[in-house]
């Protein structure tokens, strides 16, 4: 379908309904599954039980013999979380979708998804800090309160706010204390020198058993390939306004290069850490990327 390029999505829930049923009835199953079960608690042994079920850790230190009881879980509970600090504005340009906009209605499809599912929702942004974190519920009151934060979101002015993704995301682990999946969409501009320190905090949420799922969502064309004309420009850092005026041609080749080598670093860490990677390109519409993203995990599953 043809996505309205409108920078503030004016109504971003029914934009993302019609995202989601263009692309729903190519989906044989869904492609986000609940966890089958769950550790509850532990209980004496009583002959008869499964040998499997015999916590062996436990009777090492106390010579006697418990059994792990474990909690059907069926349904999913899913956090997205946001990156929302300057650098998701770009582009500022006129009817084209900025990062923070493909991110908005990207989640806001998630959403939608989790909602059909009846799975339970919650929402968490950040820039240098985590300052927005919703229940995880799933009523249709709450959902409904989700896509107003989105929409409150898209509205909110690009003011020089830093990123501290390792910071929020270590935040996001401590309070998440269920299991889930976790999306996060964000344009991991904290810099090569903090790569290390911000896969440490997706690994924090691995170790908390949650599954990850990251949207690297960046501008194609201009991000990653520099397309600018060849004429003189005045580049400014979006997060702390520092400025640097430059013919792009002088540059370029270095650029691509560097950048090039920072993608493939964050492409290894993720195969490294077990962590779903989306290449979110905002050359493409947010159903495209979407849809392959959800059709390749569906015939996966």
């Amino acid at each position: 379908m043809d996505i309205p390029q409108n920078p503030l999505l004016d109504n971003l829930e029914l934009i993302a309904k019609q995202v989601v049923e263009g692309f729903i009835i190519g989906l044989h199953k869904s492609p986000f599954h609940g966890f089958s079960v769950e550790f509850a608690e532990h209980r004496l042994y009583n002959q008869g039980d499964a040998l499997r079920h015999v916590d062996w850790k436990v009777f090492g230190r106390t010579d006697k013999l418990f059994v792990k009881k474990y909690e059907e879980e069926t349904n999913l509970r899913c956090c997205i979380v946001l990156d929302t600090s300057s650098s998701m504005y770009f582009p500022k340009e006129e009817g084209k979708m900025s990062k923070l906009d493909f991110s908005c209605l990207a989640a806001a499809c998630l959403l939608q998804l989790t909602k059909r599912q009846l799975d339970a929702a919650s929402l968490a942004f950040f820039d240098d800090s985590l300052y927005y974190f919703s229940e995880c519920r799933s009523a249709h009151s709450h959902y409904r309160q989700l896509v107003y934060e989105l929409e409150k979101l898209l509205k909110k002015p690009a003011e020089n706010r830093p990123t501290n993704a390792a910071k929020a995301l270590h935040q996001v682990a401590d309070q998440m204390h269920k299991r889930s999946l976790i999306v996060v969409f964000s344009d991991m501009m904290d810099g090569a020198e903090d790569l290390e320190e911000l896969f440490s905090a997706l690994q924090h949420l691995k170790y908390n058993k949650h599954e990850v799922i990251l949207f690297h969502v960046m501008d194609g064309a201009k991000e990653i390939g520099f397309e600018f004309e060849n004429r003189p420009y005045e580049f400014v850092d979006m997060e702390s306004g520092e400025r640097i005026k430059l013919q792009p041609h002088q540059v370029k080749d270095t650029y691509i290069n560097r950048m090039a080598d920072y993608l493939q670093e964050i492409e290894n860490k993720c195969h490294q850490y077990h962590i779903d990677l989306v290449k979110a390109d905002l050359t493409e519409p947010v159903d495209q990327v979407l849809n392959a993203f959800l059709l390749k995990r569906n015939k996966m599953l």
